[in-house]
């Protein structure tokens, strides 16, 4: 009976030490109190987004019966992005970036209040669903450089910044498994328009985290100047840095030839696996799953070192499975090659979105961050009508093989470059402390002289350091 109890004891402590090891990696981004607040708020806010997202879809199909209209609908959603993210990132680098997101938010909410009136009242009309797609691209294009650029806030530091970037890809990816099955239960028992309505209702929670935040006033440049200007600095910022550019050119033709794989989800779970709707769910379940155990994987780093290494295995597997989808035939095969495909995915956005936090300057922060989001969200669309228009002429297969067989490509030629960028980002990871044992090292191995002519201090390496 003692050795019972004993044992009971050993295995509660092991628990408790997991618990401990799991909030002090995984979750140690949590520990800052605006963070913690903006995950509350953004994991209901998130489902209320996909709930309304499978709502409207489905309204139009029913509505119109037309998967080209489908694919307008997408494209208005997501479109905009690609035109007015580089000024949502110059607008996020000269004002505060709480008070703008505050704005951005209420008017996404006031968006979906006036979709669900328009659907319960039994007035809409596509026309109007169109409209108001646009409108919400519109806004996501500057929500999402702006609230990228603000995590960096909410962290109050860049120790748990690639932590904080994983939890959020988290909780999105965990809503995107979460929101569609509401969603799908909603509108059988409710319709659409009590759908949308009640992710009208959930940016509450949202709206309240932002409010309740305690956040340090940025200092802004005093000196004003136009917006053309400002966005021609940020492209010419990435242009001239070598790595940040290679790795939003990396990003860009994954999300053009990559990504558009799940456009053709409904195509494989009919006419490849000759399945149903449930197939359906099935396969983007999988996708999904995938995108969330990469996002959890990478919130376990306790590092940015490395990075480059994840971003070049992460394209690579996510291309070759684009490969193994076109070639497959059965449902469990594809079912692995998609959580294959989720999880490289996502691994290499998020990997590529913490890299890009860590070492740009913060007045460029929101300008680097919406190039970001025109390669990942703003090419997408762009991709998915190119794939279709392939796909009419090749067939579904032979476009999923080209298209991954071209990331593979691209992860192979970054690859190839990567003492190039390691040359040029290891000094910025010696600025910051990243690599400790070269870090601790500089104040000792640096030696001041003193100009006798100006009467100035300089430091300097000491030779061989």
């Amino acid at each position: 009976m003692s050795g019972c109890y004993a044992c009971a004891r050993i295995k509660c402590r092991m628990l408790l030490r997991v618990s401990q090891s799991l909030r002090s990696s995984v979750l140690r981004s949590l520990r800052h109190r605006n963070f913690r607040l903006f995950t509350l708020g953004q994991s209901i806010s998130l489902i209320g987004t996909w709930m309304q997202q499978v709502a409207v879809g489905w309204l139009v199909y029913r509505m119109t019966g037309s998967p080209l209209l489908l694919g307008v609908m997408s494209f208005a959603a997501s479109g905009p992005t690609f035109f007015l993210a580089p000024m949502a990132g110059a607008v996020a680098d000269r004002a505060h970036r709480h008070r703008l997101l505050v704005i951005v938010q209420s008017l996404m909410m006031v968006q979906s209040f006036v979709l669900a009136a328009l659907v319960l009242s039994g007035k809409v009309e596509i026309w109007h669903l169109i409209l108001l797609s646009g409108c919400l691209g519109c806004l996501s294009a500057f929500d999402i450089p702006i609230r990228q650029s603000f995590l960096v806030e909410m962290v109050e530091g860049r120790e748990d910044l690639s932590n904080a970037i994983a939890l959020n890809s988290s909780m999105f990816n965990a809503a995107r498994l979460v929101g569609p099955a509401i969603a799908g239960f909603a509108i059988g028992a409710f319709g659409e328009g009590w759908t949308i309505l009640i992710n009208a209702v959930s940016y509450v929670a949202v709206l309240i985290a932002l409010l309740a935040m305690r956040v340090t006033k940025r200092v802004l440049p005093e000196n004003y100047e136009p917006m053309l200007r400002r966005i021609r600095e940020g492209f010419h910022y990435v242009f001239n840095f070598m790595t940040v550019r290679a790795v939003l050119a990396l990003v860009a033709v994954v999300s053009l030839l990559g990504v558009p794989f799940t456009v053709f989800l409904p195509v494989i779970a009919a006419d490849v696996l000759h399945g149903n709707a449930k197939t359906l769910g099935l396969l983007t379940s999988a996708t999904g799953l995938g995108a969330l155990s990469a996002a959890l994987f990478l919130a376990s780093r306790r590092s940015v070192r490395g990075l480059g290494r994840l971003i070049v295995a992460s394209a690579t597997l996510f291309g070759g499975a684009i490969v193994g989808l076109a070639l497959s035939r059965t449902l469990l095969l594809s079912l692995i090659v998609l959580a294959l495909a989720g999880f490289g995915m996502m691994l290499q956005m998020a990997s590529s979105n913490t890299f890009l936090q860590t070492v740009v300057d913060d007045d460029k922060r929101g300008r680097v961050l919406s190039l970001y989001t025109m390669a990942y969200i703003g090419v997408s669309p762009i991709g998915s009508l190119l794939a279709g228009w392939v796909a009419q002429r090749i067939g579904v297969p032979w476009t999923l093989a080209l298209g991954g067989s071209v990331c593979v490509l691209a992860a192979s030629w970054f690859a190839m470059q990567m003492p190039r960028f390691r040359a040029e980002v290891r000094p910025i990871y010696h600025r910051m402390g990243i690599i400790p044992e070269v870090a601790t090292g500089i104040q000792a191995a640096t030696q001041t002289t003193t100009s006798e002519e100006t009467g100035s201090t300089r430091t300097s390496p000491a030779p061989g350091s």
